[in-house]
């Protein structure tokens, strides 16, 4: 069974940075494709990036490109999101999503990623 666990959220004042860690484990690492989601209330959950099982591959969520950049460490099992100029817009939670996956593609559905984390909030205020 493969368990995923984020950390790193928090409050921050508009226009300033946080970084969001998730670490996978039970299946090797790079064999999971990952992916992070956020969920405000009342809305849907909605792609902010994802990356391929060897990192070669990325995505971005319209309202977060140039902003937020994803990366992986392999030996470390560890994914991170830098957020960086984050607004009120960004406040949500923040769920990290993984799936077994051996192609060089990331999947921007959340619908395609079969294991979750409990997810962690973030807070931006004006």
């Amino acid at each position: 069974q493969v368990q995923v666990a984020e950390s790193g959220g928090g409050s921050v004042q508009a226009g300033g940075s946080l970084r969001l860690s998730c670490t996978a484990s039970g299946l090797p690492f790079d064999d999971l494709t990952m992916g992070w989601f956020r969920q405000a209330p009342g809305k849907e959950r909605e792609l902010v990036s994802c990356i391929s099982r060897s990192g070669s591959n990325t995505q971005y969520g319209d309202s977060v490109k140039d902003r937020f950049t994803i990366s992986r460490d392999n030996a470390k099992n560890t994914m991170v999101l830098q957020m960086d100029s984050l607004g009120p817009m960004d406040t949500a939670m923040y769920y990290c999503a993984a799936v077994k996956n051996l192609g060089p593609w990331c999947y921007k559905s959340p619908f395609e990623y079969d294991y979750w984390g409990q997810g962690t909030q973030v807070t931006v205020s004006s």
